[in-house]
């Protein structure tokens, strides 16, 4: 039988690898969104027709074609949470004034810099505050995953206790589970700090 200590890590590990994905899919399409007006003119509607899918429906579709293993445990965390950080890093970019990319492509800046130096530091704000949100609904769809094919994580533990009529235990796995979400949240807090110190000198004066 496994310790709890060894639940928890297992959720933890399900829910970085899946806001890892979701960072890397939904900056690079949020971002090819807000350069290409054609592009956004195709993407936004997929997006929009998508978004509001329940995709805890797809839990089925999933697990047929990728098992009942941790892949599609993972990609019910990405396939919720991309969609809205997809559109945050798109609409973050589009409202950055355009005098702040003609300053530096009058400098002679190529786009890594104009990237480097506009974008991402324009958007990080609200990337990051996309992420706390994603933290949230994250923790819930992993709880219902680890309902299904699986011996071991937080949802697993709750579930197994409720079923053992093991109440404490159970209030044990519901308190650890909101001091994971607890944990994430303070830890991107504090790569805020770290990442936008201007914001927070803007934020005094």
């Amino acid at each position: 039988m496994l310790g709890f200590g060894e639940h928890i890590l297992a959720s933890v590990v399900r829910l970085t690898e899946g806001l890892f994905l979701t960072f890397l899919i939904a900056v690079p399409a949020g971002l090819l969104l807000s350069y290409s007006p054609k592009i956004n003119k195709i993407g936004s509607p997929i997006l929009y027709f998508s978004y509001p899918i329940p995709k805890l429906a797809l839990l089925p579709v999933v697990m047929l074609l990728m098992g009942i293993g941790e892949s599609a445990k993972i990609t019910m965390i990405v396939l919720i949470l991309v969609f809205q950080v997809t559109v945050t890093v798109r609409d973050a970019v589009l409202r950055i004034p355009r005098e702040d990319f003609h300053v530096l492509i009058s400098l002679g800046a190529n786009q890594r810099q104009l990237l480097r130096w506009v974008i991402f530091p324009a958007i990080l704000p609200d990337l990051l505050t996309s992420l706390r949100v994603a933290v949230g609904t994250a923790a819930s769809v992993l709880f219902f995953t680890e309902t299904f094919g699986t011996d071991k994580g937080i949802g697993f533990y709750i579930v197994d206790a409720w079923m053992r009529l093991a109440y404490k235990d159970m209030a044990i796995g519901i308190v650890a589970l909101s001091l994971t979400g607890l944990a994430f949240f303070s830890a991107i807090d504090l790569l805020e700090k770290r990442l936008c110190k201007w914001k927070t000198i803007l934020n005094k004066k």
